[in-house]
């Protein structure tokens, strides 16, 4: 029986040729040719003021936090279901993470949740764009501006995606990517921060480089560089940057087959959203997600438990997400909790992501609908009894 893998990065038949170029030419740190190509394209698609490409986009969001200037004691604003580098990002500047429930449609954060959890201390919000489809940055940006605050997008699911007609990660004051190799486009471990903001551009500049100046140093306008400023080595190397560009250049195309391959899930599932037996995804007409994730809500842990083990019984590798940071032993060391988090937690005990990739076919997709339909099928003859 074939084994259906849950992700498969996206090859675009351009990276070998890429690399060779990259040896050619004999320069493998960070800053180089491709680095350049593409902190350009990047920069032109989101709109964004600067892009720099960084190691990580943990790296990125602790750069934001930093550009931010959170420091001891101030407060940052984020959801409790997401990945632990935002958070991590936070406690590291000696900051305070607060969790904030989402929305039980788009699994989004909620801004009315934060308007709660706003105090004198709070210096940042970070909104989590889950499974590429946006948050409502209308309501978020109006939010931010009325009290002061920064307004960090985590866009580390949404390269490709928008919001009305604005690329997410080009719309806070700063935003971040990820080219992990579970993303939509990938270079193995690579991330970008996105500087929307112009006031902003120096400070990262010298942030990125290890708290120098060293990159107008690079420009002819110091004579010689020094430590001005905290900061850290966040560049990433040409070697991956390279890659990199070989993925960015077929953007569309990759969105494009994930996008369809998430339709025909989305059709093929809708029978089980009105049977009441799971529930589909919700993307608001404002937006356009990148098909980055396609998941079911189903109706307890357990069955989220049984439907996953049968998946994986006939082969198909389907998992949960994110176990919620208020509950950890982290969060609840360094973090708070802004009121009841019922949302974060219905959903992080019933979410079941199912394969998706750009080359998963139409067969083994096939299989993947089937086998839900088929294990759901017993699981509803089971409790009837």
């Amino acid at each position: 029986m074939e084994r259906i893998e849950f992700n498969r990065p996206a090859m675009t038949g351009l990276e070998h040729d890429v690399l060779e170029d990259v040896l050619s030419r004999g320069h493998f740190s960070g800053d180089g040719h491709y680095t350049k190509l593409c902190s350009a394209e990047l920069a032109r698609i989101t709109g964004a003021e600067r892009v720099l490409l960084t190691p990580s986009c943990t790296a990125a969001l602790e750069m934001a936090v930093i550009l931010a200037r959170v420091g001891v004691g101030d407060e940052v604003i984020l959801p409790s279901f997401t990945f632990a580098s935002v958070a991590n990002a936070i406690a590291l500047r000696g900051a305070v993470p607060v969790f904030v429930d989402v929305h039980a449609d788009t699994l989004n954060i909620d801004a009315e949740r934060i308007s709660a959890a706003l105090t004198e201390r709070t210096k940042a919000i970070i909104v989590v764009h889950y499974a590429g489809v946006s948050c409502d940055m209308n309501a978020l940006r109006a939010l931010a501006a009325k009290h002061g605050i920064i307004l960090i997008e985590d866009a580390a699911h949404a390269v490709g995606a928008t919001y009305g007609d604005k690329p997410l990660g080009g719309i806070g004051d700063l935003g971040t990517f990820s080219f992990h190799d579970t993303k939509n486009l990938s270079c193995g471990e690579g991330g970008a921060l996105l500087i929307n903001d112009p006031r902003l551009v120096e400070h990262a500049e010298i942030v990125r480089e290890k708290g120098t100046n060293r990159s107008r140093f690079l420009r002819g306008e110091v004579d010689k560089y020094t430590w001005v400023e905290l900061g850290s080595s966040y560049l990433l190397s040409e070697l991956n940057a390279g890659f990199l560009w070989a993925q960015i250049q077929q953007c569309d195309a990759i969105t494009e087959r994930r996008v369809s391959r998430w339709e025909r899930y989305h059709a093929a599932f809708a029978e089980l959203e009105g049977s009441g037996q799971a529930r589909r995804p919700k993307v608001p007409v404002e937006t356009q997600h990148n098909g980055h994730i396609y998941y079911l809500l189903l109706g307890d842990s357990e069955k989220r438990e049984r439907v996953r083990r049968e998946l994986g019984n006939l082969g198909i590798v389907a998992t949960s997400h994110y176990e919620l940071l208020h509950a950890s032993p982290a969060g609840k060391r360094h973090g708070r909790v802004l009121g009841a988090l019922i949302n974060s937690e219905r959903i992080a005990a019933t979410i079941l992501r199912l394969p998706m990739h750009d080359s998963l076919t139409r067969a083994q997709q096939d299989r993947v609908i089937g086998a839900v339909y088929e294990v759901l099928a017993v699981d509803t003859i089971t409790a009837s009894h």
